[in-house]
């Protein structure tokens, strides 16, 4: 076992490290001989998911120790895309993740770590985790802080964050009033966790899982139980095992473990912005992979096993009751391939040999032979409104929703759409448009996830379809299509589209067009030119510069 950590702690001419250490309490027998374990800790009092992290720090700690470990814990940034969402917050959630990245690539490299723990929740922050492990290629597990538990009832199910604003929707269309509506901040998020939908923060969750990043039945595993706590040690443990096997982060982010994961979230029909981040793991871990292309073939071989929050009334707890991940991995059998290592040291099939813990409930996992449909969740739609990609969520929307051909309602920023659909502009049929708010022309490809619950909330779930160049909460559950790429900034056909113009989204045959004339589009782009957007300075410049295209998971490229 060759310890990278000895380079700075090794050996008289490096008395001073060492005399560093020493002045926080360290002692000789923790700098000597033993492994350095970074236990990277976005823990903050902003983000509900990451609320309860310090405290899992501390199991951590304690897993290192006794695995003959030395722990040295590190803060992360950590931003919540529920505060973040409607405002121009919403253009630094994505661009954080490749700020997470290069936080733990620094503190790594700078103090030669052996090993690191990574303590993230949340939709962001668990990708940039995930990126900076397969960048760093040193022996690596995340450890997230579970999901929250459901809130009380309304509206046909237990609530969750989102249901706040799906109230609003329906106190606009005179369905509730407003002491209702502010009843519902009181018991709709009844204690920390990652919200208790299929959002982006559970679904990365999962990710870590079926990559093998996270300890088995660790994903969904609600943040107040002592299951948790019991995960974070474990976790300690078995990265200081990981370190003497010399089995790193690379070696378990494979090609084989990125279909893996990428199966099970067709399989759970996770959010959509696992495209993103798994093309910006794959990236990171040096593949050569085309994840969103893996996601587009696997649609038509993949069945859909699991509905639940807000593809129905169970939540995540539901989920996780009903055996989880492992559960969902055994179901699709011979689709998962169980050779791929995983951060326990052994394979998935030996990992998904023992026993789950949990009985069975087939009306929330479902097996193959009684799949919700053939499909998976998640398709990759292409066609003349989205000459590279655009990406829609089928699994969360009613079949009758697959084919949808409407007029288009155009806005160039969200602001403008949401406040058109809670003054009641829009009608059934439309087709709501919001575009520059890609990588580049938001910048930070911002979520449209108040747009789509206002429209559930007026009662247009059904009757209309949102096409955007930015992004979607897992929990939006109306017809959709986003990361239209070329975005508008880059002078993508989305920029060209007007009022009144149809547009057809056909999930069965993977389209997405808008129905004009070629000619006329010709006329339209040579008369185009790029709208006078605000001048952004720092970090939210630099990224509007340097962001790949979403098709390409929006990573800052430095090739």
């Amino acid at each position: 076992m060759v310890l990278r950590s000895r380079t700075n702690l090794s050996g008289q001419e490096n008395g001073l490290a060492r005399s560093l250490y020493k002045s926080m309490g360290y002692s000789d027998d923790e700098l000597d001989d033993r492994p350095v374990i970074g236990i990277a800790n976005s823990w903050s009092t902003l983000v509900p998911g990451h609320y309860n992290l310090n405290e899992l720090a501390k199991f951590v700690v304690k897993g290192i120790y006794r695995a003959g470990g030395t722990a040295a814990e590190f803060g992360v940034i950590s931003a919540c895309d529920g505060i973040a969402n409607g405002h121009v917050g919403m253009k630094y959630i994505l661009p954080s993740r490749e700020v997470i990245c290069n936080s733990v690539e620094i503190e790594a490299e700078a103090h030669r770590l052996d090993g690191l723990v990574l303590l993230a929740s949340c939709d962001k922050i668990l990708p940039g985790m995930l990126m900076a492990a397969a960048r760093l290629d040193i022996p690596a597990i995340v450890v997230n802080g579970g999901v929250m538990q459901g809130g009380a009832l309304f509206d046909g199910r237990k609530t969750d964050a989102t249901s706040n604003d799906e109230a609003v929707g329906m106190m606009k269309a005179g369905k509730i009033d407003a002491a209702q509506v502010r009843r519902l901040e009181d018991v709709s998020c009844p204690g920390c966790g990652s919200c208790s939908f299929l959002g982006t923060a559970n679904t990365m969750g999962c990710v870590s899982e079926a990559l093998g990043m996270s300890l088995p039945g660790s994903a969904l595993t609600p943040a107040v139980w002592a299951d948790r706590q019991r995960i974070a040690y474990e976790s300690g443990r078995m990265v200081c095992e990981l370190v003497r096997q010399g089995v790193t982060a690379r070696q378990v982010i494979t090609e084989k473990a990125v279909r893996n994961a990428a199966r099970v979230v067709q399989a759970i029909s996770g959010s959509t912005n696992a495209v993103l981040h798994l093309s910006a793991v794959s990236y990171e871990a040096g593949l050569d992979l085309d994840a969103v292309d893996v996601f587009g073939r696997m649609y038509a071989d993949t069945p859909h096993l699991v509905k639940v929050n807000p593809s129905s009334h169970y939540d995540m707890e539901d989920f996780h009751r009903a055996g989880g991940i492992p559960k969902v991995m055994r179901n699709l059998g011979d689709l998962i391939d169980g050779s791929a290592r995983t951060c326990t040291g052994r394979t998935v099939a030996e990992n998904l040999a023992g026993d789950g813990g949990y009985s069975e409930n087939p009306d929330v996992i479902r097996d193959i032979d009684h799949a919700y449909s053939r499909n998976g969740g998640i398709a990759v739609l292409r066609g003349s409104l989205a000459p590279d990609t655009a990406v829609t969520k089928p699994g969360a929307y009613a079949a009758a929703l697959r084919h949808f051909k409407g007029k288009a309602r155009v806005f160039d920023r969200e602001e403008a759409a949401n406040e058109a659909i809670l003054a009641g502009e829009i009608q059934p049929g439309d087709v709501v448009v919001i575009r520059y708010e890609g990588p580049k022309g938001g910048p930070g490809m911002r979520e449209m996830y108040k747009a789509m619950k206002f429209l559930y909330g007026r009662g247009l779930a059904e009757s209309t379809a949102l096409v955007t160049d930015g992004r979607f909460s897992g929990t939006n559950n109306g017809c959709f299509a986003g990361h239209i790429s070329p975005e508008a900034a880059e002078g993508g056909p989305i920029a060209l589209v007007r009022d009144g113009d149809v547009i057809e989204i056909d999930v069965d045959n993977r389209r997405l067009d808008l129905l004009v004339e070629p000619d006329e589009m010709a006329r339209r782009r040579a008369a185009w030119t790029p709208p006078a957007g605000g001048k952004y300075r720092g970090y939210l410049g630099c990224y509007a510069k340097l962001a790949s295209s979403a098709s390409k998971g929006a990573v800052i490229v430095n090739d």
